[in-house]
Order: C-alpha cells, then structure tokens, then sequence
C-alpha cells in the first residue's frame, strides 16, 4: 500500500475529496445541497441508536448470565437486529439522500435473500445447512427474516470500518477497490465469531457436513469463502447508491465503528461463556487490530 497521492479515486472517492475548492469557496451551495436527511434524521437518529445500546445491554447481560427464555420472550433478541438495522440506516441517512438509503437497504436485503435461500436449499455457496428457529419466522418458508436485516448492519457498517481505515488513502487511484476488499474480509472475521455462536450458544443454523470435512466449529472452511463472495456481489450492485456525489465536508463518522465492535463483542461474549476460547481469540485479536487502524484512520 503506497502513501497518499494527490491523483483522484476510481471507486468511492469520499464525498469532499472530489473537489476539496467547492465548500471553502462556495459555503452557501455547501449549505443548500446537504443530504435531504441530514437535518430531519438527526434527532431520530440519537433516540434509535440509545434504543439500540439499551437493547444490546439487556442481550449481552442474559447473554453473559445464562438465562434462558422461553419462545415467546427470544423476541428480547429480535429487538437487537431490528435496532441495529434502523441505527445503522438513520447514520447512514446523515450524509446520503433518502432515495440512496432505500435503494441501498433494499439491494443489500434483496440480494442477500437470494444469495442465502440459494444456499440453503442448495448449498452454494456456503455448504450444506438448515436453520434452527431461533432466529423467527422463515420468508417463504426459506430464510429467517432477521438475515437479511443482518447483512444490511454488515456490508453498511463493515463498509464505514473500511472507510476509516482506508483514509490516509482516500485519495489514491484503487481507493475503492481496497475499501471494498477490506469490507469483504472484515465480514468474514465476523463470521469466524458468528459460526460458533450460532452452532453451539444459540443453534441458528445446523451444518450438514461429515466428520471429515475440515471445519471451524462444524462450519466448512468453504462457508468462508460464501462469506467473502457474498458481500463482494452485493457491494458491486450497491456501491453506487452508497457513494455522496455532492462535495461536503463532513464530520467523521464513528458510528460503524462503534456497532461493529459492539455485535462482535457480543459473540465473543456468547463464545466466551461456552469456552470457545480459540473463536474468542481470533474474533478479539482482528477486531482489535481493525479499530486500531480504524481510528488511526480517522485521526490522520
């Protein structure tokens, strides 16, 4: 990786560093063309995201002391996919008009669908599953309706974890090719805490496979590769709702950072609690190392 060139992006090139002259030079057209969200979500946006903690605490504490609800009261943890896909799209909201927020959420839900109702009726391209019925009620009887929700948080928030590390670069030619990549692997470093959570804490989903197939935590290493596949097609369909074409400056955003450490810490918590210590130190160690070029970037 080179150091930062003054030469501008192909792919994704933030929203000022396309013309950097325009906000110093025209602050009433920097003011006028803010997102058409920007002003009305912001307030929305803080009650979701305290809506959000408070329903990720509740998890984490029944998580941490074992309790066990009933059916009826798993809808305690349904409330933390909700909050975190609401959250995820107001901050999103922020700096994107609203039609390129919906029509981000509904590709990223969409394709998504399709990627993992393929996969569990075929087994491409993750390999041979079926899903429990922890996480609620199946979508034509095929996916449970919280994965979509889910994968909406992971290519949303992974996608601002990549950003931030990626912006001593930002200006470089394959600046959005990196941020893409990045994106790609930092939700398979989420899957390598998500597959024993989901096999051995809450049994989300149960792998087909025989016992000599290698595995991590019974999930097949080529479930991995699903994983690194799947964000790469929905990112190449969806990154031109994602990108701002308007040239302002703005803050930087910490939110992706702070909900994509908070869901892996939650199942890191959940592995922690049943001795998967290996899945713990690796979920740990590469987030760790993640949010520490994450806010290296955003201090640069």
């Amino acid at each position: 990786m080179s150091s930062p060139a003054h030469n501008r992006s192909l792919t994704d090139v933030p929203d000022f560093e396309k013309r950097p002259d325009v906000a110093t030079t025209r602050p009433a057209l920097a003011s006028s063309t803010r997102p058409v969200l920007a002003a009305d979500v912001e307030g929305w946006h803080k009650s979701i995201f305290i809506l959000f903690l408070i329903a990720w605490v509740v998890n984490w504490v029944l998580l941490l002391l074992r309790v066990e609800l009933p059916p009826e009261g798993r809808r305690v943890e349904a409330l933390l996919p909700l909050f975190a896909t609401a959250t995820t799209l107001l901050a999103l909201g922020r700096r994107l008009p609203l039609q390129n927020v919906l029509m981000a959420a509904a590709l990223i839900a969409g394709i998504s669908f399709v990627i993992t109702a393929v996969g569990a009726m075929s087994g491409v391209p993750f390999g041979p599953f079926v899903y429990g019925t922890a996480l609620g009620e199946p979508v034509f009887g095929v996916v449970p309706w919280s994965i979509p929700l889910l994968w909406v948080v992971l290519v949303i928030n992974g996608r601002g974890v990549a950003r931030l590390i990626m912006r001593p670069w930002r200006k470089t030619n394959y600046y959005g090719f990196w941020v893409i990549g990045l994106t790609c692997a930092l939700i398979v470093l989420f899957d390598l805490g998500l597959e024993p959570f989901a096999a051995h804490v809450r049994q989300y989903w149960f792998w087909q496979i025989g016992e000599s197939v290698p595995a991590w935590h019974t999930a097949p290493w080529v479930n991995f590769l699903g994983w690194f596949i799947t964000p790469l097609g929905i990112m190449a369909f969806t990154m031109p709702w994602l990108i701002n074409k308007q040239p302002i400056k703005q803050p930087i955003d910490y939110h992706p950072l702070v909900v994509w450490l908070l869901m892996n810490l939650w199942l890191a918590t959940g592995n922690a609690v049943e001795g998967l210590w290996l899945a713990v130190g690796a979920s740990v160690l590469g987030n760790a190392i993640a949010a520490a070029y994450a806010i290296r970037g955003a201090r640069w």
